[in-house]
């Protein structure tokens, strides 16, 4: 009489110490041998849900959400500072797979910073950036540009208003000269004016108005003058792409 013999599978030591030091929910601080490490919670290896990690080499701290290991939620990332030994903060906001992504602040330095929303670690979207010299831009943005509508206030007050391209003025736009009390409105071609009119505007409370007033001008049909001239520089405008359409050019974002 035969017997039939049940051979039965045994799990590896290797698999079965992994199971047993599967890390799940919340746990201590755990130290990886480069000196990083991470408190908070976890699932099936992966750092998930709230915590913090400490970056030894990159000097960065973040504290926030995770999602399968890979930061994802909100949380503020902090850089360490050499001259003080401080951590600073760098960026508090809405993060996804690892990147910010949704609405955020970044600080660039004590007095430069953007808020707004951002698309795979690039400003995109609507936002305000601060700069240095206290120039402000409110806008749109794309790919890490001025793009869209926006508005330039200037630190000495002048201000542009109007549609930019690339991260310059180009289409329309008015440009308010206010320490002259002057504006320009018209056409504008990769940051500079090309067709369109200059009037006074609050001359006599500007700081420093031109000593002469603008002379009054007549001109028959002025929208069709404007047109046209917008129509010319339109037109060079797309033959110069047409041109370099076959060109090898690269241009880092």
């Amino acid at each position: 009489m035969y017997h039939l013999k049940i051979t039965r599978k045994t799990e590896p030591l290797s698999k079965q110490w992994d199971r047993k030091a599967e890390k799940s929910g919340l746990r201590h601080t755990v130290y990886s041998v480069n000196g990083d490490e991470y408190t908070g919670e976890w699932l099936h290896n992966k750092k998930h849900g709230k915590g913090s990690q400490v970056w030894k080499k990159a000097g960065a701290v973040y504290d926030g959400d995770w999602k399968f290991g890979k930061r994802d939620g909100y949380g503020t990332l902090r850089k360490l500072q050499p001259s003080s030994a401080q951590y600073v903060r760098v960026y508090s906001g809405a993060w996804k797979n690892d990147k910010k992504e949704g609405y955020g602040t970044h600080f660039y330095s004590a007095t430069a910073c953007y808020e707004g929303e951002w698309l795979e670690n690039e400003r995109n979207g609507w936002g305000r950036m601060r700069y240095e010299n206290g120039d402000i831009y409110e806008g749109q943005w794309l790919r890490d540009r001025r793009h869209g509508q926006g508005l330039l206030l200037l630190a000495n007050h002048n201000r542009y208003e109007g549609s930019w391209e690339d991260g310059r003025e180009n289409g329309y736009g008015r440009f308010y000269f206010l320490d002259k009390g002057r504006v320009y409105e018209g056409f504008w071609v990769d940051g500079v004016p090309k067709c369109g009119t200059v009037c006074d505007l609050g001359r006599d409370h500007a700081p420093r108005p031109p000593t002469y007033p603008i002379p009054e001008v007549r001109v028959q049909d002025v929208d069709s003058v404007l047109m046209e001239g917008v129509a010319r520089y339109s037109a060079v405008r797309s033959k110069a792409g047409r041109q370099c359409g076959g060109c090898d050019h690269t241009q880092p974002v």
